[in-house]
């Protein structure tokens, strides 16, 4: 089970009934952070939820409405008197960005671990999240982020008895344990009586970039791709080649070329100028029939999908 929650929909400004873009995921007992910017706090109380549980925090790249809210967000998890560990991601210079920030948050009761990429793609295991990371094209270093909750196979019993284990050590061998006998000395592997891996959950998140074949490549099979439009209005499309943006017509494309599934597109990072993107919703349909426009506050709750 996966909790997704759109804190803030807004991009450069936040703007009186729109929060900086931010996202925030839960996964058993753990938070994971994309984005901090500006009023990411109060986006966070808005929705019920807790700064403490946050393990992982992503940025996409450094401009300021995507991390100018990181100090008060790091004071604040020190404040509920966290003492875990803090993972932090993000592009090449993540260490020196984070330590010029802190200099209105030095002390602080957890330790800040560093993750920063310059490869092309990367992937990391980190709690219950497997996240790849996946360049796209900004005008200065920029990533997109895939989520996936692993799911393992089915324990088969007819390969338990076959292989003659016995049921005292069936329930460590679903939890991925190896279990030695001590009587006869056999070892039993959790591969003797797991099936294949199920499909898991996976979500994808990028903004602030041109349309590219990373993200369409990593946006495949995502049970829920999180999208910017930043112009929706026609004949916007040179400024957003200009500023390095996507309109929201340029997302549906790339939604239906990535073969989204179970096909639900939510845009986010729209333009303060852009007041009503639901305006242009329709015609976005017409290209990818589930686009949604995402909203401060938007909640949903993925489960995995019962095989037959």
């Amino acid at each position: 089970m996966l909790d997704v929650c759109l804190l803030g929909t807004g991009g450069m400004m936040p703007m009186p009934k729109r929060w900086l873009t931010s996202l925030m995921l839960r996964c058993e007992g753990s938070n994971l952070l994309i984005d901090c910017g500006e009023g990411t706090q109060i986006a966070l109380k808005e929705v019920g939820w807790s700064p403490k549980p946050i393990d992982i925090i992503c940025f996409t790249h450094y401009h300021a409405d995507h991390i100018s809210g990181l100090p008060g967000m790091l004071l604040s998890m020190g404040n509920s008197e966290r003492t875990e560990p803090l993972v932090i991601v993000g592009p090449k210079g993540l260490y020196n960005v984070v330590r010029s920030l802190r200099c209105i948050a030095p002390e602080l009761p957890f330790e800040i671990r560093f993750i920063e990429l310059d490869q092309n793609t990367e992937e990391y295991h980190i709690g219950p999240y497997i996240l790849s990371a996946f360049k796209v094209q900004h005008n200065i270093p920029c990533y997109g982020y895939s989520v996936r909750i692993p799911r393992k196979g089915k324990f088969d019993p007819e390969a338990a008895k076959k292989n003659e284990i016995p049921v005292r050590y069936w329930n460590a061998l679903q939890h991925g344990e190896c279990v030695e006998d001590k009587e006869t000395g056999r070892i039993y592997k959790p591969e003797m009586v797991m099936g294949a891996e199920r499909r898991g959950l996976k979500v994808t998140y990028t903004t602030d970039t041109r349309p590219c074949e990373n993200i369409a490549k990593a946006a495949s099979e995502s049970d829920l791709f999180i999208c910017e439009g930043m112009y929706g209005e026609p004949g916007s499309e040179d400024k957003a080649r200009a500023y390095k943006h996507m309109t929201m017509r340029e997302a549906a494309e790339l939604a239906q070329r990535a073969e989204v599934k179970p096909q639900e597109l939510w845009y986010t990072h729209y333009s303060p100028s852009m007041l009503n993107p639901r305006q242009y919703l329709n015609d976005m349909k017409k290209i990818f029939p589930n686009a949604k426009c995402g909203k401060d506050g938007m909640q949903v709750n993925l489960c995995f999908k019962e095989e037959d």
